[in-house]
């Protein structure tokens, strides 16, 4: 039988590049996405529930499927009200963590970002923090939580501090040897192609960091 993929967040990045390798894969006869705008000229075999996803326990009967993706997050750009920010970041992956529970989803993954950690002072690592052990406390069996440094890849929007970033970093992955590779720069492509293998490899591992999902973008199926 075939496989069904939910993804969270298949409107930004690395969402939409996941989404491209599961339309293309044959093993995946159903992708139920769960966002609040709809996407057109996509295949039939995409399903989209369009809503408010900060409620997403009222989608719960089409929460149903074999892998979760959850791509879900924002910038306090975008998001300036700290409540808000972490009604998204914090409280979509691990609303998505307990349906998946709920409903016998026995993979889930979630991006979250290097250096997370609820016991830090700063606001976002505090709260990617907090949204692992969250997510990690439903026991879910196949769970993996990726771990990015600065992801690099063509958004359509503006970042006018991102573009910056974009001719520094190259710069600065040049003295990031040894234990210092993980804060290297990575593509979005390589997250995508990392969340993709992985839902078919199912390692015992729960984090993995930066350099490590490098790892798993380039191991074959």
């Amino acid at each position: 039988m075939g496989k069904t993929a939910i993804i969270l967040g298949a409107t930004g990045l690395t969402g939409n590049l996941l989404l491209q390798k599961l339309i293309s894969d044959e093993n995946y006869i159903s992708i139920k996405l769960f966002s609040r705008k709809k996407m057109d000229g996509l295949p039939l075999k995409v399903q989209q529930f369009i809503g408010n996803i900060l409620e997403l326990e009222s989608f719960k009967s089409d929460f149903t499927g074999d892998t979760v993706f959850c791509c879900i997050g924002t910038t306090l750009k975008k998001t300036p009200d700290k409540n808000i920010y972490r009604s998204i970041d914090f409280g979509i992956p691990t609303k998505a963590a307990q349906l998946s529970k709920e409903n016998n989803i026995e993979t889930f993954m979630a991006v979250s970002a290097l250096g997370a950690n609820s016991k830090s002072s700063l606001f976002y690592n505090k709260l990617k923090g907090e949204m692992e052990e969250k997510v990690l406390s439903f026991n879910i069996k196949n769970t993996y939580i990726l771990q990015p440094s600065y992801i690099k890849g063509n958004r359509n929007e503006n970042r006018s501090m991102e573009r910056v970033f974009d001719v520094i970093f190259p710069l600065i992955n040049l003295f990031l040897i040894g234990k210092l590779k993980k804060y290297k720069t990575i593509k979005a492509t390589t997250i995508a192609e990392a969340m993709y293998n992985l839902a078919s490899l199912k390692p015992i591992i729960k984090k993995i960091e930066s350099d490590q999902i490098k790892k798993y973008a380039i191991t074959k199926n």
